[in-house]
């Protein structure tokens, strides 16, 4: 194989890890993909609306946020070609190499950031190294810069490899809001994928270590909720009003009493809690996010329907109108043993991989869920892929770093993979 240096992919990772953007705004990280994609000659560059379904989309922004992180990334770039493709938050990138007949293979690799202020002190290496974000209050603290370096990484080397088939590498925005997923699975890239590889670096495994399937990623899904009742003044006219933040406060108390189910693992939390008026003004707009979780797509769909019906509850006791808006959602779905033993028997040829586990837990969730469906549904085969990365710290956490011995070894088991499976003659 003719792999990229460790160091051109630790510049490329040190390069993204600069400048993190949040899901549906990250117009830089997709300029910047694009471009290293034009570099490497592929012909097939899908952006944005053209890479997945906008109609789907979750969570995205407002107007004028996206607007203000559209003009941050024009003051690094001069693309505005493709500035004007991903503007109004339509962010993304599948590239497509195509080489005759033969099978398809999809790479997914997710890119947005988290809003988390990084660490600023000389014992975190990008600080002390000179790459901490410079989008401050914004952090690739989930190592989506890595996962842009793999997927970047692995392309150069099929690109100079010889195959038959096609290559896909889609490159998903908002993952960490989970409103990515389903509208890439959505889009018009998915429909021909006989076998899809997805992956994640870091999960507090050393370097080395390699995992072949990711399985129990819980389903999810996240709301904004609203309370809507009616201002009077706290103290000569109380009975006037119309409570939303107590609405809210009951809401939240009972949701956090939903009964735990027998048939698995349920999460359910309350965020985000607000309301903004004085202490003498009975509350007619209050405001929360909730997520729930499952272990199983019944699992959370029980969580959601019992936190909705509370929510219905409280706003009828109180005498207010609730609302919910659906912002994020991911589905359970588990890697394919066929691909779980590939990946397990590649992995542990591979130069720096020392363990090499079959199957281990996420705990969370991920949207890549999706795109593994739409896959599956179409007769294909999907796995997701653990690359430990000795990370010192948790996953979004501001001290959140890498091993970057690991970008050799994540590419060297992806490229692998890829080639092993365009190989395939049926």
């Amino acid at each position: 194989m003719h792999l990229p240096t460790e160091q051109e992919l630790i510049d490329l990772r040190r390069e993204f890890h600069e400048f993190p953007e949040p899901g549906w705004r990250e117009f830089w990280t997709t300029v910047r993909i694009v471009e290293e994609l034009e570099r490497l000659g592929v012909d097939q560059i899908h952006i944005g609306a053209d890479a997945l379904d906008p109609d789907e989309r979750l969570g995205v922004p407002d107007e004028q946020e996206l607007s203000d992180w559209l003009e941050r990334a024009a003051s690094r770039t001069d693309r505005t070609d493709v500035l004007e493709q991903v503007a109004g938050g339509h962010t993304g990138v599948v590239a497509v190499v195509d080489r005759g007949d033969g099978p398809t293979v999809g790479l997914r690799v997710d890119i947005d950031a988290l809003p988390i202020t990084e660490a600023s002190d000389e014992s975190h290496k990008p600080a002390a190294a000179g790459f901490r974000s410079q989008n401050e209050g914004f952090m690739h603290a989930c190592g989506h810069d890595s996962h842009i370096t793999f997927g970047l990484g692995t392309l150069q080397t099929v690109l100079k490899s010889d195959f038959s088939g096609t290559f896909k590498l889609f490159f998903q925005p908002s993952e960490e809001l989970l409103g990515g997923g389903k509208a890439m699975a959505a889009g018009p890239h998915l429909d021909d994928v006989d076998y899809l590889i997805g992956t994640h670096v870091g999960l507090d495994y050393p370097t080395g270590t390699v995992t072949a399937g990711l399985d129990e990623v819980l389903a999810f899904s996240r709301f904004d909720v609203s309370f809507t009742g009616e201002s009077a003044h706290a103290g000569l006219a109380p009975n006037e009003g119309r409570n939303a933040v107590q609405a809210l406060v009951d809401a939240t108390s009972n949701i956090y009493g939903i009964p735990r189910h027998r048939d698995g693992a349920t999460r359910v939390n309350v965020g985000e809690l607000r309301s903004d008026n004085a202490s003498n003004v009975i509350a007619s707009k209050a405001t929360a996010t909730v997520e729930v979780r499952g272990e199983s797509d019944e699992l959370m769909e029980y969580m959601r329907d019992s936190v909705r019906r509370h929510i219905d509850s409280a706003a009828e006791a109180h005498d207010c109108e609730a609302e919910t808006a659906l912002i994020g959602e991911a589905i359970r779905e588990d890697s394919d043993e066929e691909l779980v033993h590939l990946v397990d028997r590649i992995a542990g040829d591979v130069d720096g991989v020392s363990s090499v586990r079959r199957r281990d837990s996420l705990g969370a969730s991920e949207d890549v869920t999706y795109l593994m469906r739409a896959v599956k549904e179409n007769g294909g085969k999907a796995t997701y892929v653990g690359i430990g990365g000795g990370n010192p710290s948790g996953h979004h956490t501001p001290t959140f770093d890498i091993d970057e011995g690991c970008l050799l070894i994540g590419v060297s088991v992806l490229s692998e993979t890829a080639l092993h499976l365009l190989s395939r003659t049926s």
